[in-house]
């Protein structure tokens, strides 16, 4: 297994790493020297352990934090040992802090917001909504396919998938013939939904923090999200078993949302319309216009507090509730691109997207596919770090591709993995498997619907 996950990080790391349309790499060529083998080698070991952390029990932060600094630290040992110009690379540390910080803080303040909601039972309140209705397991496998596709854009895909798997197996805990399906259903509709969102994913803020596509160029890409899930969700659901499921909501208590609970909800609109605002019109990162959000919900908490009591509601609380572990991925798993891309191995494929080889269509599809395997956070890293020369309607491309192409494998996303965990010995890698064929067929339906809109109407085509 570790030989062949090695040939695939290699081939990922080659076949999207094009400068052709960057700027040119003004640091030495590290890539033949010990330092460049080293890191090199040193980030496929680290991502064995990522993609096996369940194998191995050990969280995937740890490996991703390791190679991200370590890879580093070596890089600067390397310009100190060989009398080097060290403040290229303090330079670039410094920048790629930045902009990892753009992408931190946005999502830091997108959990925090959520684990508000969830501390005051609003989604306590929505899974009993669905589970008390007295629907079958189809009409499940549709409302909570449905809230995946349109919750993912603002709450972030691996929020969601977390969120309706937990009502999956509120419903069920043991038909497998409803949970699998029903978890692949989700996944792929959180995907999908965060494709058409430059909130919805971590791939699509990347791209849209990078400038890669303003607010409403995103927008263009849901007909080929919803049409793509729609398709395998179609095919899926002749798999789910057309009974009711046994649940006596007379004995089960309704949750009730705590008091103010609306106003946060109307306080996370606001503080997404803000962060819109920030990029698009003030020219202020995204996460400038998060972290006002988040004053307005730590003021407001603040008079909760005199009214009903600290116990009511905490700010703090919910901020002490984030998942750090996938903060602390983030940071090292781009640290590690960044310094592959620092090293020069990122600019040795350059052909790849030449329109005489591959061309940047056919190596965008190409992302979906290494997504499904290695992950999409690093495989679209590597392509902004490149960023080969490519019009608006590729950057869109490669932006779909890596959102939808996520779903392909149980592994290849954060939702696919969160789902995994929450349904543990029930939503695997081979019970997804089973069912890809399913999801490849919406996948080539995506990339057909993109195809129409912007080669053959031409919507914002550019380049």
């Amino acid at each position: 297994m570790l030989k062949s996950l090695v040939s695939l990080l290699l081939i990922s790391v080659a076949a999207f790493a094009s400068g052709g349309g960057g700027e040119a790499h003004a640091n030495p060529d590290l890539t033949m020297t010990w330092v460049g083998i080293s890191c090199l080698l040193i980030f496929i070991v680290g991502y064995y352990f990522v993609a096996a952390e369940e194998k191995y029990a050990i969280d995937k932060a740890k490996p991703a934090l390791l190679i991200g600094t370590l890879m580093f630290m070596l890089v600067a040992v390397y310009y100190a040992m060989n009398g080097l110009d060290m403040n290229s690379v303090h330079t670039q540390a410094q920048h790629l802090i930045l902009e990892i910080a753009e992408i931190f803080f946005f999502l830091f303040v997108a959990m925090t917001y959520i684990e508000s909601l969830i501390h005051m039972g609003v989604f306590d309140r929505l899974k009993y909504n669905l589970v008390s209705k007295g629907f079958t397991y189809r009409k499940l496998f549709w409302v909570t396919g449905i809230i995946a596709f349109f919750l993912s854009p603002i709450a972030d895909n691996l929020t969601t998938a977390l969120i309706l798997s937990t009502v999956l197996i509120t419903i069920e805990k043991t038909r497998k013939d409803f949970l699998v399906p029903g978890a692949i259903n989700i996944v792929v509709a959180a995907n999908a939904g965060g494709a058409w969102s430059p909130f919805g994913d971590i791939t699509t803020l990347m791209a849209w923090t990078a400038g890669k596509g303003s607010f409403t160029d995103f927008m263009f890409l849901f007909p080929a999200s919803i049409l793509g899930y729609f398709v395998t969700a179609i095919i899926l659901v002749k798999f789910v078993p057309n009974e009711v499921p046994a649940f006596d909501a007379s004995k089960e208590k309704k949750p009730e949302m705590a008091a103010g609970s609306k106003v946060v909800m109307g306080l996370g609109v606001f503080t997404i319309f803000c962060a819109v605002m920030s990029h698009q019109v003030l020219h202020l990162p995204a996460m400038w216009g998060m972290m006002f959000g988040l004053s307005l919900l730590k003021i407001y908490s603040y008079g909760l507090k005199k009214k009903y009591g600290s116990d009511h509601f905490n700010i703090f609380h919910s901020m002490a509730k984030i998942e750090n572990n996938t903060l602390m991925f983030f940071f090292g798993i781009l640290a590690a691109v960044g310094a592959l891309y620092f090293i020069g191995w990122l600019a040795l494929a350059a052909v790849v997207y030449d329109p005489n080889v591959l061309g940047p269509t056919w190596s965008n599809i190409g992302v979906g596919f290494l997504s499904a395997i290695v992950d999409n956070v690093p495989v679209m890293s590597a392509v902004l770090k490149a960023s080969p020369e490519m019009g608006l309607d590729q950057w869109m491309l490669v932006t779909l591709t890596a959102g939808v192409g996520g779903s392909l494998i149980s592994f290849g996303s954060a939702a696919g993995v969160g789902v995994m965990g929450k349904l543990h010995g029930i939503y695997t890698f081979g019970a997804h498997m089973k069912y890809s064929w399913t999801i490849l067929i919406g996948y080539i339906v995506s990339i057909a619907v993109w195809y129409v809109q912007y080669e053959v109407l031409g919507f914002y085509h550019v380049g």
